[in-house]
């Protein structure tokens, strides 16, 4: 463990109480200098330490980053977040950060987060709106032993995850819009963006990316956006932690990634349809600038939309954007 973790660690186990320099220096196994310097890059990382001549240093807050050791402390998955945990200040696209990595053979369970995105990206390439400091931005790297055709099904099955991980954190009314959206009073809170990489008989690997909008203020959001998405503040008039939300999403996807391996996907596609509350509605849909008008007969077992149109016809649509 690096020696700037380790005195961390330290920091947090005496939480509370005054430490001198010359026990954290026996403690760490550093000199003195280098112990200032440690509680200096700390404090740059956002915890908030005090300093006394007399004392030693007291920790009073920790860091309200995205930092992997927030992340892992207290983490309850096997897998996911356990391995690597790569944190950015800012990245284009931690979608983008992800691929790269499982390029280069990053395991499964690697997770990419950071604080701002500069091209965070949704589905069709639209931009996703990262609200500095304020947002989720993060992407999973998966090696699921299974073909390309099966890989939709982690799309419905990430929604299922995060809803429930928001559900379990916050008290708001969370609705999934098929395929992807997480909604809450039909504005957008969350949006999930999953990337393949196939052979022609197997997936070399997904990156699921995840986008959540946590404290941004209404008056943050691009004029474009602001009547259709929200955040946990705007619908709480409360901050919300991140770390906190960050692990919720971590086991929960965790938990359900497991049902997907024991194929039990006709369970995960219940819960979806449950949070949903699609089936036997009205809605169009617009595929790739051709729509679709009618009732929404059923969500099938891979996730396609059935729609019945006005003339009785029948629709299996794989892709598309819904209106309500």
């Amino acid at each position: 463990m690096p020696k700037k973790d380790r005195l961390l660690l330290y920091l947090k186990e005496k939480r509370d109480s005054w430490i001198s320099g010359e026990m954290l220096s026996k403690e760490i196994g550093v000199s003195r200098s280098a112990v200032w310097k440690h509680i200096r890059r700390l404090k740059e990382d956002g915890y908030e330490i005090l300093s006394s001549p007399k004392k030693g240093y007291l920790l009073r807050k920790d860091s309200e980053l995205l930092l992997p050791n927030e992340i892992r402390e207290g983490l309850r998955t096997r897998v996911l977040g356990k391995r690597q945990i790569h944190y950015l200040r800012e990245v284009d696209s931690t979608n983008l950060k992800a691929k790269l990595l499982a390029e280069k053979g990053a395991s499964e369970g690697t997770v990419v987060v950071a604080e701002e995105q500069s091209a965070g990206r949704g589905r069709r390439g639209r931009r996703w709106f990262s609200s500095p400091g304020n947002g989720i931005y993060m992407s999973l790297i998966l090696r699921p032993s299974i073909s390309p055709i099966g890989a939709p099904r982690i799309t419905l099955m990430t929604a299922v995850a995060v809803a429930e991980a928001l559900l379990a954190e916050v008290d708001l009314d969370v609705r999934i819009k098929w395929p992807n959206d997480l909604l809450v009073r039909g504005r957008k809170l969350v949006g999930i963006l999953t990337e393949i990489n196939t052979e022609m008989d197997a997936v070399n690997y997904i990156v699921v990316g995840i986008g959540m909008n946590v404290n941004t203020p209404a008056e943050d959001f691009p004029e474009e956006i602001r009547e259709i998405a929200t955040s946990i503040f705007r619908e709480t008039g409360k901050r919300f932690s991140r770390i906190r939300l960050v692990k919720a999403c971590l086991e929960q996807f965790e938990t359900y990634y497991e049902m997907f391996k024991e194929n039990r996907f006709p369970a995960i596609i219940r819960r979806w349809k449950e949070l949903a509350r699609i089936v036997g509605q009205r809605i169009t849909v617009d595929v790739l600038g051709k729509e679709y008008a009618g009732q929404v007969v059923e969500i099938d077992a891979d996730g396609v939309l059935i729609l019945r149109d006005d003339r009785g016809g029948i629709h299996r649509i794989i892709s598309g954007d819904v209106t309500l």
